[in-house]
């Protein structure tokens, strides 16, 4: 067995916790949803532990038959804020710049709605790094189905396999590299549903890997 992953052909990350800390504007866009909608808001640690599906797969969930109306009132909350609360992750700049240097297919996979992340990325300015930025709703389906992963591979000539990396930060993440059969990798503290035990293979398999910032997967990827 490897005691390495394997070199990578595309990497691909998820945006939340993993390359931006966006908390402050979901946390709030969230409870001001939760309110207006007759519920109890969420403090940080638990809109953590809570948010990772998109919304189209979790508001029905959250507000049955009225999701609709609470996505909308979603929706309204978070533009008013998330640009001017986006933060980097230490490191994440510098890591994109390695990478894009070292002519790698860079693409994002995101549960949060393709329009705010572009406009996010474009923001900070990484707009630049990337081939492709995918969020929610783009696809026919989001993460963890492959979906997406495939919409960001498309028309790269890169194949849907275990030398394609993909970065996140939680379940979510390494459950949509298990069905696409890419390799996983968890970057910092882990944020949303537990990470099931059957999940965390070995490092040795090649299947994920944990590693605990940017500045490590660009350490990684140097010594390949």
């Amino acid at each position: 067995m490897p005691p390495v992953p394997p070199k990578p052909t595309a990497i691909l990350f998820d945006w939340d916790n993993t390359l931006v800390d966006s908390w402050p504007a979901i946390h709030a866009a969230v409870n001001r949803t939760l309110i207006a909608m007759g519920q109890q808001p969420w403090s940080l640690d638990e809109a953590k532990r809570r948010i990772q599906r998109s919304l189209r797969d979790s508001f029905p969930q959250l507000f049955g038959e009225r999701w609709d109306e609470a996505r909308d009132i979603y929706y309204r909350s978070f533009a008013e804020v998330h640009l001017e609360t986006l933060r980097p992750k230490d490191g994440a700049v510098e890591l994109l710049a390695e990478l894009r240097e070292r002519g790698f297919y860079l693409g994002v996979v995101s549960n949060k709605t393709g329009k705010f992340l572009r406009l996010e990325a474009e923001r900070l300015g990484w707009h630049v790094y990337f081939r492709t930025l995918v969020g929610a709703t783009d696809a026919a389906r989001d993460k963890p189905a492959i979906e997406p992963v495939d919409m960001a591979l498309a028309g790269s000539g890169i194949k849907r396999d275990a030398n394609v990396w993909f970065v996140g930060d939680g379940a979510v993440d390494l459950e949509c590299a298990r069905n696409a059969g890419l390799t996983g990798f968890l970057v910092g503290e882990p944020t949303g549903e537990p990470i099931p035990q059957e999940m965390l293979i070995p490092q040795a398999s090649g299947g994920v890997w944990t590693l605990p910032d940017c500045a490590a997967l660009a350490a990684l990827v140097r010594s390949l």
